[in-house]
């Protein structure tokens, strides 16, 4: 058994319930945990003698919409003692309410904002739950993968009215025609440039 997988089993003995499973993939460990009991794991990763995980490097979210739980809340941990990171998952759903680890690495702060931002993973106890990275009345959450591409609103500034506008997106296409046949298959009728493969090679 590996380092890595050696602590997995550690971590999960020591988190009885609050971990589910582990993983060791590319030379890094991943825990699976409930939600609800992300605050009793950060505290247990960062104090523990066998771990120390004491950075936080990241806090993000992973869309999967065909899931009953779409949403794998993802935080990525730095461990000096042991020069090792560990990535802990945890399942959220629209309505999952995910407890914030603020109170055990102050520095999630905006983490968590940007993941709120970005997916609407909603993070309890957080002092600050606003947008972080698109504008205060911006509809919707841009990482979804649901959200489409174009975005809802068009953000332009009007220079005869000097001010920011905020208008329905708009996608402005002239009528075309088109075929369908594949491009192997070719035209049933005469494309430009035809006549030459067809004329008749000089003696």
């Amino acid at each position: 058994m590996s380092k890595l997988a050696e602590l997995g089993e550690t971590i999960k003995a020591g988190l009885p319930g609050a971990v589910t499973g582990y993983d060791v993939a590319f030379d890094q460990l991943s825990i699976d945990v409930d939600a609800s009991k992300i605050i009793d794991v950060m505290t247990y990763l960062r104090d523990d003698v066998a771990c120390r995980f004491v950075n936080i490097t990241d806090v993000t979210a992973v869309d999967y919409p065909g899931r009953e739980r779409r949403f794998d809340v993802v935080y990525h941990l730095l461990s000096p003692t042991l020069n090792t990171r560990i990535r802990v998952r945890a399942e959220a759903d629209e309505t999952t309410q995910v407890p914030s680890i603020i109170e055990v690495f102050p520095g999630a702060d905006w983490f968590e904002r940007e993941t709120y931002d970005l997916y609407g993973v909603i993070f309890t106890g957080h002092p600050d739950m606003r947008r972080l990275l698109t504008d205060y009345g911006f509809d919707g959450h841009p990482l979804r993968k649901d959200f489409p591409l174009t975005g809802f609103v068009e953000v332009r500034y009007d220079d005869q009215e000097k001010r920011v506008l905020y208008e329905p997106v708009r996608l402005n296409q002239e009528f075309r025609k088109f075929d369908f046949l594949s491009p192997w298959e070719g035209a049933d009728y005469p494309l430009p440039g035809d006549e030459k493969a067809k004329a008749e090679p000089k003696a």
